[in-house]
């Protein structure tokens, strides 16, 4: 059957089980473009067949995939209620079951808790004195809702028995998602390796077309999401290349596509196609919109992202601001754009917030790279060097090279704003050959932005000549304008002898002494504690080599930092 069973083939082989040949010719071309997965042809012959006379039970089964299939959730929705009835008259209670757990699950993906936990009520109740696969499907949610509460324990023994159960009446749907989901609290629980071993396994199901249709759609989703989550690159590009593919075999399809496009939007992003990763992420949106469904917040915060890095700020703010009245925190994009701004004051609150209400390991990992870029870039390095201590413990509890390159890129700016070039540089060319290697161009150029400014301070200046060049010519390739810009005050610095680059807020404090303010009124101006500013001061000193105020003041003037 299309929606229970884990082969669809004996649509292809004889037509589903008809018990009435003389339906006629729609009810025959129906199964043909379901067969051929040409599902708002199918939902529209189905529905016209069933306002001619009520299509039974396999039919209707064959009607509600369509509908969903199709993008058409609340029609869905009604045609399952419709077919657990069916089988509830026809004396069928295990598939009156099975359609329970689908109606529970539809539910849950929409928020719908009290309906989801009727309907598994209802299920368990219908099988409760019967040995049947129905009993391992009714486990799949228990074991989502133990993940959603952090309680991984009892999440994998709940999928444990789920697979257990579904070897045992060989059902491939029920097995490939009870492993995939003990992967998913392995990784939950940090056992990462061993978790991707298992996400791994259950795919091979997943891309061999053996499950359903709407089972093979979840299993795309939920797993590139695992990856996603701990950053395993490689095997998200593979999923979502996978997946992409499987999309582009049924033009008609409407569910997951959505999803699958922001997938690859982030995908082409890392691999340095900006406009390719606009696209998908604008195409994410139009197809939603085009079957009636909610676009995906993520897609508005993917064109966020690649806006902010080619400096067109307020398309960026407003996409932002798009993903955020979907219930999309966009962090940590905003922060990063408000520093961008030179708003920096209001960078750090927003980051620090999101850093400090994140409780899951994973989701701190997405917030700690840009807590240290913006702590370093205020001058507050004590507090990078501590969201820089953590990443590294994560990125080497988590063992996946995107985050290793990110900890290496983190551990090198922050010693660099603390005066240790030669320490900076081991971090600096290890993230570097790592960006290298993961094939991510604009964090590679970053990386050799700071590698050209340790080389620099350290005498080295042809070196960091190479590192700018090299740098400025993978910026340009991207059009990545605010790091070209930053590029440029760098390599100002280097022809004006300049030792170190000060911090934005170094000299935003430098210009108001400028001015003549003394630092107890930099620090109302700034909102800062007086003591900060006597750090930022002493730091500026340090940096420019000079010994007093009115020298630092004569140094920027003469070498125009003002």
């Amino acid at each position: 059957m299309a929606i229970w069973l884990t082969k669809s083939h004996t649509i292809a082989n004889g037509g589903c089980g008809v018990k009435d040949p003389g339906r006629g010719d729609v009810l025959t071309q129906a199964r043909d473009f379901y067969r051929r997965r040409a599902w708002t042809d199918a939902y529209t012959s189905l529905a016209r067949e069933d306002q001619m006379q009520p299509l039974g039970r396999e039919d209707l089964e064959l009607f509600g995939t369509s509908a969903y299939m199709s993008g058409r959730d609340a029609e869905f929705q009604r045609i399952l209620e419709r077919c657990h009835r069916a089988h509830l008259a026809a004396g069928d209670d295990t598939y009156a079951a099975r359609s329970g757990f689908w109606l529970a699950l539809n539910s849950l993906l929409h928020g719908q808790v009290g309906p989801a936990t009727g309907w598994l009520a209802r299920a368990r109740r219908l099988i409760e004195s019967r040995d049947c696969v129905e009993h391992g499907y009714l486990l799949l949610p228990l074991a989502e809702e133990k993940l959603a509460e952090g309680k991984t324990d009892d999440a994998q023994t709940a999928a444990t028995s789920a697979c257990e159960i579904g070897v045992r009446f060989n059902d491939v749907d029920l097995i490939a998602c009870a492993r995939h989901l003990q992967g998913r609290a392995l990784v939950q629980r940090g056992q990462v390796s061993e978790g991707l071993a298992l996400l791994d396994e259950a795919m091979l199901a997943v891309v061999a077309g053996e499950l359903s249709p709407i089972m093979t759609g979840l299993m795309y989703c939920s797993v590139i999401d695992a990856c996603r989550q701990v950053c395993a690159l490689s095997r998200s590009r593979e999923w979502t290349s996978a997946f992409a593919g499987w999309c582009e075999q049924q033009p008609q399809m409407m569910a997951f596509t959505g999803t699958c496009l922001v997938h690859r939007a982030e995908i082409l992003q890392f691999k340095g196609a900006w406009p390719d990763a606009m696209s998908e992420a604008g195409r994410a949106c139009d197809r939603c919109a085009r079957a009636n469904l909610r676009p995906p917040a993520g897609a508005f915060y993917q064109q966020g992202e690649i806006h902010r890095l080619q400096g067109n700020f307020t398309a960026a703010e407003d996409a932002y601001l798009q993903a955020s009245k979907l219930g999309f925190e966009p962090q940590p994009g905003l922060a990063l754009l408000r520093m961008a701004q030179g708003r920096l004051d209001i960078a750090c609150a927003a980051i620090s917030r999101a850093v400090e209400a994140a409780t899951d390991p994973l989701h701190r990992t997405k917030l700690l790279p840009a807590c240290i870029e913006i702590m370093v870039g205020a001058g507050e390095v004590g507090n990078a060097r501590r969201a820089s201590s953590e990443l590294e413990t994560l990125a080497n509890d988590i063992g996946t090279d995107v985050l290793r390159a990110l900890a290496g890129h983190a551990s090198g700016a922050v010693e660099l704003a603390g005066g240790d070039a030669r320490t900076a540089l081991v971090f600096l060319r290890r993230a570097f050959d790592m960006w290298q290697q993961l094939e991510v161009p604009y964090d590679a150029a970053r990386a050799r932005i700071l590698l050209g400014v340790a080389c620099r301070s350290l005498g080295d200046t042809d070196t960091a000549t190479l590192e700018f060049r090299a740098a400025r010519s993978v910026l340009e390739q991207l059009g990545a304008a605010p790091d070209l810009a930053r590029l440029h005050t760098i390599e100002r610095g280097e022809t004006r002898a300049h030792p170190q680059l000060l911090t934005p807020r170094e000299l935003q404090v430098l210009r108001l002494v400028g001015a003549g303010n003394t630092n107890k009124r930099i620090a109302r101006e700034l909102s800062l504690s007086e003591r900060t500013i006597d750090r930022h001061v002493s730091n500026i000193l340090t940096k420019l080599n000079v010994s007093s105020r009115t020298a630092a003041i004569t140094f920027a003037y003469d070498h125009e930092l003002l």
